[in-house]
């Protein structure tokens, strides 16, 4: 599968098959963390690897009720926990470089995504799971102060092929040469 079509068939995947995800798989998408780009390649991520399904029910409880992947927690046999080291990215000798301050959560975000790619490139489905209690997922993890949990990514194989959301047009967000420019493909 070609990067631009991994990028468009991409899903939210919330149902799991138990089939285990093959180790070489696990390492290729672990490969597609570590070659993803960072502020001055200071690579800020830390990931954890869950397979057990109590450590798995307890991040679980760090999540609402409510949660619509509430149930991909446990059901799929992997939790990657995409977690980063705080004030590395964006900052030299300790100042912010940038308005935005931490470059931290963009490049857990780049790190993320080339996760979710390379597990739809391999077969597997992904979702982000964003909306937890993240100092107690933190706790369940056994992260040390400088390490925060960003997110939650359940991996494994999907039940079924879930249908693309509605996409807005090119004109509706990219602009030329200005803001409210109108571009034409």
């Amino acid at each position: 599968m070609d990067t631009l079509e991994a990028i468009r068939e991409r899903r939210s995947v919330r149902k799991y098959k138990s089939d285990p995800v093959p180790k070489e798989s696990l390492v290729k998408i672990l490969e597609a963390i570590r070659w993803s780009p960072s502020w001055a390649n200071t690579q800020c991520w830390e990931v954890v690897v869950v397979d057990d399904l109590e450590v798995k029910k307890q991040l679980q409880a760090s999540l609402p009720p409510g949660n619509p992947s509430f149930n991909a927690i446990v059901e799929a046999p992997l939790v990657l926990a995409v977690c980063g080291k705080k004030g590395r990215a964006g900052s030299k000798r300790g100042e912010s470089m940038t308005i935005h301050g931490d470059w931290m959560m963009f490049d857990l975000g780049i790190a993320a995504q080339n996760l979710c790619l390379a597990a739809k490139a391999l077969g597997l489905g992904t979702v982000h799971v964003g909306l937890l209690d993240h100092k107690k997922a933190k706790a369940v993890l056994g992260l040390p102060d400088e390490i925060e949990v960003a997110e939650l990514i359940p991996v494994g194989s999907p039940v079924d092929a879930p249908m693309a959301p509605g996409r807005k047009q090119f004109g509706e967000f990219v602009h030329k040469n200005k803001f409210g420019a109108k571009f034409e493909v």
